[in-house]
C-alpha cells in the first residue's frame, strides 16, 4: 500500500549521493513510496547520457508508479490557473500534485514554495 508521494527534488538528491537522502530513503522500509509518471520522464530524461539514464531507471524501479486520472488532470488545470502566476507552479507541479491530493498522500518535496499552496500540510520536506 502505498504511503507517500516523492518529487523529483528528493529523486535528484537520491541520484546525487546525497548523505540526508539515502539515509532518509533507508529508513523508509515500511513505507510505500511511489512517483508519478510526471516524476520518472523529468529524472529520467535529464540524464544527459545513456548511462546516467540507465542509472535513474534503476532507481525508480524501487517506487511505485502512481497513474494520473482524468479527474487528476482537470484539477491540476484548475491549480494552475490558481497558483502558476501567484507562486509559480508550473503545470508539471500541478500534474504531481493532482496524484497526492486524489489519494490523500503526503508528497515529499523541498519545493515547499510551489506545492504548498496547492496540498498544504501534505507538501512535507522528508529530511
Amino acid at each position: 500500500m502505498v504511503t507517500a508521494v516523492v518529487e523529483t527534488t528528493v529523486i535528484v538528491d537520491l541520484l546525487r549521493g546525497h548523505p540526508p537522502a539515502v539515509a532518509w530513503l533507508e529508513g523508509q522500509t515500511e513505507a510505500e513510496l511511489a512517483v508519478t509518471p510526471i516524476v520518472w520522464m523529468e529524472v529520467v530524461g535529464g540524464g544527459p547520457n545513456k548511462a546516467l539514464r540507465t542509472r535513474a531507471v534503476r532507481l525508480m524501479e524501487r517506487f511505485e508508479l502512481l497513474r494520473l486520472t482524468s479527474a487528476d488532470q482537470d484539477w491540476a488545470m484548475r491549480q494552475q490557473m490558481a497558483y502558476e502566476l501567484s507562486h509559480g507552479t508550473g503545470m508539471m507541479d500541478c500534474l504531481i500534485a493532482s496524484v497526492a491530493h486524489r489519494l490523500e498522500l503526503p508528497l515529499f518535496t523541498h519545493n515547499l514554495k510551489h506545492f504548498a499552496p496547492l496540498l498544504g500540510e501534505l507538501a512535507q520536506k522528508p529530511y
